[in-house]
């Protein structure tokens, strides 16, 4: 594997915060490909697929701001997607381009919605995998039950085995793709024990919005207009099939 790691500086209502990300391919490449993660999760999600893309575009994978090795935030109330599409609009910036394509998992495809839907957005292509304009309770209910717990584990074998119990979504992985998303998850403190590399805090908004319901974003989905490519597990709770259909008549009517 290939890739360079990099941070860019960034601003918001409690200060500056650094964003890191990790890019693949070549620098003067103007195809650039942006890959944005889930909730928890971090950038080298996409080690995978951005080693393939590379020959294609210049491949950008951040840490959204409290997660992987960029910063945390001051005040987690700023952990939400106003800041974290503020945050990927300076990123943007620094790569000095003035359009990109979007790749976006969970969390990441909401950022790529939020920004997709502005107006003179540098978003040409979106690709949405595994979320819609529909969030439903389940997967709420699901999520809140391991975000911000902050645990702790005495060694590398509890902690795969807990990202195998909170991650058996994902999908049936080899034991080789279990561990590769155990390391690239955790980190091992000055007393030798592991715990998860994101700050905990992110769960305070999460848990203080969560409401009882599904959460609409329709009118968000509504405004998009660049080709969209919605993207579904079969057995996602996060994307009802129900929604995945009907995002092929509304909005960008995305394939």
């Amino acid at each position: 594997m290939q890739f360079t790691q990099h941070t860019v500086q960034c601003i918001g209502p409690s200060g500056l915060h650094r964003m890191a990300y990790t890019e693949w391919g070549a620098r003067d490449n103007p195809r650039v490909l942006i890959c944005v993660h889930g909730l928890t999760r971090n950038g080298r999600d996409f080690d995978a697929l951005a080693e393939a893309m590379s020959g294609h575009y210049r491949v950008i994978c951040p840490d959204v701001v409290g997660r992987g090795q960029s910063g945390r935030l001051r005040d987690p109330a700023g952990y939400g997607i106003p800041q974290y599409v503020a945050d990927m609009v300076t990123l943007i910036a620094r790569l000095n381009v003035d359009s990109v394509h979007w790749v976006g998992t969970s969390m990441g495809g909401l950022i790529g919605m939020a920004l997709a839907a502005q107006e003179c957005t540098p978003l040409r292509k979106l690709v949405l995998n595994d979320v819609g304009p529909l969030i439903t309770v389940e997967s709420l209910q699901r999520i809140a039950t391991y975000v911000g717990t902050d645990p702790h584990w005495a060694s590398f074998d509890q902690a795969l085995a807990y990202v195998k119990l909170i991650s058996a979504t994902f999908g049936p992985l080899s034991e080789a793709q279990w561990r590769y998303l155990t390391e690239t998850s955790i980190i091992q403190g000055a007393d030798g024990s592991w715990s998860f590399r994101y700050d905990p805090r992110i769960a305070e908004p999460f848990k203080a919005a969560f409401v009882d319901q599904d959460i609409d974003l329709w009118p968000i989905y509504g405004a998009i207009a660049c080709p969209t490519l919605a993207i579904r597990g079969a057995e996602s709770d996060l994307l009802a099939r129900d929604t995945w259909l009907a995002m092929a008549e509304r909005g960008p009517r995305a394939k």
